[in-house]
């Protein structure tokens, strides 16, 4: 059979209606199959809110990954480094979901990526770090993954079904974010005199950060006293123990450095963020905006 030209063949593949490897369009509602029920007594913008910060740690830190397609020292993580940004974007993708349906604003999954303003957004400041080089990223990557593991974990006990199944679901993928970037801290850390500089450089730029993901929201705490959020506080030592486990098989020695501290109290969680969100939030945000009415 002949088509004219390659699109058509490529959605003659799938069933019809379904061009949407060819097209980009319709995808499945991303809570489709999932019991979206809501925990009795949850306040319902806690519970809005809680998605939506994990959801936007999930988002920035997949654009961030993005960055490194066709730019990767090797095929294979370039490959790699895709795989971690679509699996991360998968899970915004439903958190963003479940924060519109909760809110009860008429705002999808779509509108909550691209058309909020930056001190809209609730992610750590963390994953906005700019990619830098390699070194940078998979320390930003292994420090991310190792906390982001840690609440996964608790959080597939969650009294929230919704955030219980792609809990169970992020898991699995997040342990191989980890264990990625954890290889390479250990592959460059014991490696030439060189890559284990970059890969010191990276953490320096990421450690001061890292005290912002153990510090607690106020909503973190409402939903974890009933059973629906995890408190992040909890999640000190074990973070700190895979961190050691990891340096000392790397033969590295974590810099000391200065933490970055809150603007007047507030943090990423609050919309106070770095210089660097705004910059990626225009490249994210510029083709929805330019055309808000379209169709994806």
């Amino acid at each position: 059979m002949s088509f004219d030209n390659a699109y058509e063949a490529i959605a003659e593949t799938h069933p019809e209606g379904d061009a949407r490897w060819a097209f980009g369009t319709g995808f499945d509602d991303p809570l489709s199959g999932v019991d979206t029920t809501l925990p009795a007594g949850v306040d319902t913008g806690d519970l809005a809110a809680y998605c939506l910060m994990l959801g936007d740690d999930a988002l920035i830190l997949s654009q961030r990954l993005t960055e490194w397609v066709t730019c990767a020292h090797e095929l294979e993580d370039e490959v790699a480094l895709a795989n971690i940004a679509l699996d991360l974007l998968g899970q915004a993708r439903m958190l963003l979901s479940r924060a519109g349906s909760v809110e009860g604003l008429g705002r999808d999954e779509d509108a909550l990526a691209y058309f909020r303003s930056e001190p809209e957004f609730r992610n750590v400041r963390l994953v906005e770090l700019p990619g830098g080089d390699f070194g940078r990223t998979i320390a930003a990557l292994l420090v991310s993954s190792t906390w982001r593991l840690a609440l996964l974990n608790r959080l597939v006990s969650s009294t929230d079904p919704v955030l219980a199944a792609i809990a169970a679901k992020a898991v699995k993928e997040v342990t191989y974010h980890r264990e990625y970037a954890a290889r390479w801290a250990v592959r460059l850390g014991d490696g030439t005199e060189y890559s284990a500089e970059r890969l010191r450089s990276g953490f320096a730029d990421v450690l001061p950060l890292v005290d912002e993901l153990f510090t607690g929201h106020a909503v973190e705490r409402r939903l974890a006293a009933s059973g629906v959020a995890v408190d992040s506080t909890e999640l000190r030592e074990e973070f700190d123990g895979v961190l050691a486990q990891v340096a000392e098989q790397a033969l590295l020695r974590l810099p000391e450095v200065n933490r970055v501290g809150s603007v007047g109290g507030l943090a990423g969680r609050d919309g106070v963020h770095t210089e660097h969100l705004g910059y990626l939030l225009a490249e994210m945000q510029s083709l929805a905006r330019s055309d808000p009415e379209a169709t994806w």
